[in-house]
């Protein structure tokens, strides 16, 4: 089977320049988002 070693260089070259930032991962946006979710079972807690 023949590979095509251009091809596989160019995916992996634009793989290691996307650095988009996904919603699972570790940081200050998360951290927000578990912090909020945390105060919110608080808070239906003692209202239910």
């Amino acid at each position: 089977m023949h590979t095509n070693k251009r091809f596989i260089k160019s995916v992996v070259e634009a793989a290691a320049q996307a650095d988009v930032e996904m919603p699972w991962a570790r940081g200050k946006r998360r951290a927000a988002f578990v912090a909020k979710r945390a105060e919110a079972q608080k808070t239906s807690r003692k209202t239910g």
